[in-house]
Order: C-alpha cells, then structure tokens, then sequence
C-alpha cells in the first residue's frame, strides 16, 4: 500500500515536476553526464538561471493543464476518492494534500486516463504497463498461473522506467516493487494485509481524545468504556447489541431510497408494461412458466398476459399457487413511487438530473445480460452470449405489487453496437449521445452495477468507462463487529500493452529526448 503511494508519488511529482518531488533536477542530470548517459539532456549553467533540456519524461506547460484539468473535472462515485478539483492547482500547475488512498485510485485507474493525450507513446506506455501491474496485483481473486507473467511485467516494467527516466526515481521504495508479487504467492491476496482498514479506524482512536495533553490515555478509557458497554448489552433484554444495525444488513441486500418519494401515475400503459415484463423475465419462481411459454410459441410478446390468465385458471381449478406468484401474475399499478436516488450493495444511486448539480456521479450504471449475439454482418447463425450493457439512470421506480415492492432503474441505454468501443489498452469508450435498446429500458436495482464516465482527451465524444471498486461487507455469524469494506478495482480487459510498439524511434539520444516542448529552468 505504501509502495504503491510512494511509487505514484514520485512518477507523478517528477511527470508533473512539483517542487519537492521530482526526482529530476541538476543533479540527476550530472549523474547523467558522470556516467556517460544521455548527453543531450546535459544541464547548460547561466549565471543566475540553470536550464534542463526537456527529457521524454517532461511535461510542457498545455500537456500539464491537460493532465490536471482531466483530474480537476473528474466526477467519481461517492466514496471512490478524495475531490481532486480540491486538490488540483492550476495556478502552480500542482496537486496538493492527497491521501494514500488517492493515490491508490490514480495508480489502479485514473492516472492511466489522466496522460492519455501527453507524453510520447513509449513513456506513456511504460507508466500505464505499472499501473496495469499494480492493478492485477490488488485483485481480490489472485490466479497463482498468472504470478509468474507478474514477475516478468514487472522485471520488464522496471527494465523500461530505468530506460526513460533519470537514476534517481529508483530509491528502495521503486526497488521493493519487484518483491510483491513473491510476497502475494507466500501471504494471499493484497487486500488482506494493507493498512487501509487500520488508518480509517484511526480516525475513530482519535475521536476518543478529550485531552491532548494525554492523547493517549484518553484513548485507552475511551476503548475500555465502549467495550464494557458492548458487552453489558449482551445481556440486557431488548437492547441491540453494539456492532453493525441488523438495518444496515438489510440496506446492503435489499436497498433502501434516499430522500423522500414522489408518487406520480404513469399514463403510457406499454411503458409500466415493460418494466413488468422484466420484473417477470428476472424473477426466480417465474422461470418455469417461461419456459412452458417459450416451447409454445418461441417469443415472449404476450408472456405477461399469458402468466395472468395461466395463474387465474390454476386459482379457480384450486391448484396450489404461490402468494408472490398470484401478486406477480397481477401486475403492478399504475401509479409509482419515484425517488431522486438508491442505496443498495453500499452504493448510492442517483437520477441524471440530480446528478448536474453534484459534485459526484452516481447515475452511471453497467449490466452483464444474455443476448443474441452475431461475429459480423454476414453471420447468418446467432448465438446466445453474455454482454455487457452501459447507460445512465434517468428514473428510479417503486413498482407496488400490492404486497410487495420492487425497485426498477429506466436508463438510457448506449448503443452496443454504433456506442461502444475497446482500444488497445483494453479501455472501454462509449458514445452517450447515441441511445439504443429503447423497447428494454429498465433493470432491477439488485442488478445494477455502478459505473462512471470520464470524457475521453483524444476524442471528446466519446467517454471512458471505469467502474467503481467492487464493495463487500464481511459478516461473520456471532460477530457482528467484524465488517469491513472490501475494495477491489475492476481489472482492465486486454492486459500489459505490447512492449514491441514502444519505441518506435531507433535512436536512442531521440527516444529520451523532446523537442516539441519547453526544458525547464531553475534559480541558481
């Protein structure tokens, strides 16, 4: 964890060349010179001004407004990271005050978005290949057969960052990269040693301070008072036990609206329709008349009202019916309750319009469904096939079934086939002006995962995907206290870009080299 930050840090500070943090300056480069390496960035000496040639590495001055303008425009899910427009300096052309944890999140998936545009193909490359490493290696699920390609990336990674930038990045915290994958094959996965649990539960030991003379001590009562509490409530009848609310469990599988609802009544009957029609398509009791129907006529145009005349004739024969399915077979009303956002699987979502005026977003949204899929124009034999789906939430429905709920989410869905597209690197980009699969706007809210969109700097319209970490809560039966948030980054599609593409240049003297933007300058 603290590799990952200190590593970020000094790739960033030295790219961004923030004061304090590079590792470039005069004397990096007459390291360079001592040892015979890269001539051309020799520093030329003025009387009162020092200038340093700008290397593969530099940033010019539009390239580092790009950077810190991408970041400073970034809207994440609530709980993704820290704000980065209140750390971005555009005046200083700086970031300022991030947490450990926002580095994590640039190294994992925002830094590769951030230099998109900058920076020459091979240095670009070379730093997306380390945070592609860092990202398989933060994985929940670790697959001990790739552990050895790890260990060459890395190897290889290393080979590349020595290749382009100056000796002094490689301080022992660039070095002990080369360890982890040896540490993950003796001690498991990433997420289960790092010190992020124990830094948040900082924050509650120091809540506990009363006196800062005795910060210690106060801690220590304050700990001793809360256990004694918890465990006096074991024994007290009709008291909670001190841990995690049974309600939030509840809130965690089942979901709960945020705000107050509005109930309005949905005139267009096809729509409320279709939003049965899913319900009924993705509910588990319902599968095996779906599939009697399917058998008779191949399609499942009239399904809905097919099941409402199947289940009434099975009620007046008085065969047995299930309550839900008779609730079901009925149909919703018309009138729904609507809310401006959901909390399900501890995430937040919000509505489109609500989310213009937030600083966050969390109206974006991906599905994996089963479709008809087909290689090209040409193929005349269709198979069924997983796909995912990207769009964005324009309304949050309370479908009442009279005896029961069940939360819907309409989106306007990106056109798989004309908005959605993977580069090389194994990104996902969307076109969000171009809407498809209108007749199948809705999916459940147990269904949604969230993602968000950052717009992409080579093409403006298109949008880059990025989901948010994966969240579970641990709940260990008889021990309720044991919780935590398990975050896991989703991994990127195609893997370690080709390292034979990089330098295109066969000089060498040209590949650390740049020539189309300003050195840097620096006060003797």
């Amino acid at each position: 964890m603290h590799i990952e930050k200190n590593v970020c840090e000094s790739i960033i500070g030295t790219v961004l060349n923030i004061p304090g943090k590079t590792k470039d300056g005069v004397k990096s480069r007459l390291d360079l010179l001592e040892m015979g390496l890269r001539p051309g960035l020799a520093p030329t000496f003025g009387l009162k001004r020092t200038y340093l040639p700008p290397a593969c590495y530099t940033l010019s001055r539009k390239e580092k407004k790009i950077v810190l303008q991408t970041l400073a425009d970034l809207k994440v899910p609530e709980g993704y990271c820290s704000n980065f427009r209140n750390l971005v300096s555009m005046e200083e052309l700086k970031l300022n005050g991030l947490k450990s944890h926002d580095y994590h999140a640039l190294m994992q998936q925002l830094l590769p978005v951030a230099i998109r545009s900058v920076l020459p193909k091979h240095v670009r490359y070379a730093i997306t290949r380390l945070c592609f490493f860092f990202n398989a290696l933060c994985a929940k699920v670790v697959d001990v057969s790739r552990l050895n390609d790890l260990q060459q990336d890395i190897v290889v990674i290393l080979c590349l960052l020595e290749k382009y930038f100056p000796p002094s990045i490689f301080d022992i915290m660039l070095h002990l990269t080369v360890h982890l994958v040896r540490e993950v094959r003796l001690c498991g996965p990433v997420y289960m040693r790092w010190m992020y649990p124990f830094e948040r539960y900082m924050k509650v030991l120091k809540g506990y301070v009363r006196n800062h003379n005795r910060p210690e001590g106060c801690i220590a009562e304050c700990y001793i008072a809360e256990e004694a509490l918890e465990f006096c409530t074991e024994y007290l009848s009709g008291m909670d036990a001190i841990g995690i609310p049974s309600s939030m469990k509840d809130e965690w599988k089942c979901g709960k609206p945020l705000l107050g609802g509005r109930a309005i009544t949905i005139h267009d009957y096809k729509l409320v329709e279709q939003a049965h029609h899913y319900v009924l398509q993705n509910t588990t009791i319902v599968q095996p008349f779906i599939e009697v129907k399917w058998l008779e006529d191949e399609h499942v145009r009239t399904f809905s009202h097919w099941l409402r005349k199947k289940v009434s004739d099975d009620i007046s024969k008085k065969e047995p019916i299930e309550k839900e399915l008779k609730w079901l077979a009925q149909g919703p009303r018309q009138q729904v309750l609507t809310y401006p956002g959901y909390i399900i699987h501890g995430c937040r979502y919000h509505i489109k319009n609500r989310d213009e005026a937030r600083v966050n977003q969390n109206s974006g949204v991906s599905i994996v469904a089963s479709t008809m899929q087909i290689a090209s124009s040409k193929d005349k034999n269709p198979v069924l096939g997983d796909m995912c789906f990207y769009g964005i939430i324009t309304e949050i429905w309370d479908l009442d079934y009279n005896m029961f709920n069940i939360c819907v989410f309409k989106c306007d869905w990106v056109d798989s086939k004309n908005g959605v597209k993977v580069d090389e690197l194994g990104f996902t980009l969307v076109d969000l002006s171009k809407i498809g699969h209108k007749s199948d706007p809705f999916i459940l809210a147990t269904q949604a995962q969230q993602v968000f969109y950052v717009e992409d700097q080579v093409d403006p319209r298109w949008s880059i995907v990025l989901s948010r970490p994966k969240m579970e809560l641990f709940d260990i039966e008889g021990d309720d206290n044991i919780a935590d948030n398990c975050m896991e980054h989703h991994p990127f599609a195609n893997g370690m870009p080709n390292i034979k593409s990089f330098d295109e240049v066969e000089d060498y003297d040209e590949i650390c080299m740049r020539t189309d933007c300003e050195g840097i300058w620096i006060e003797n």
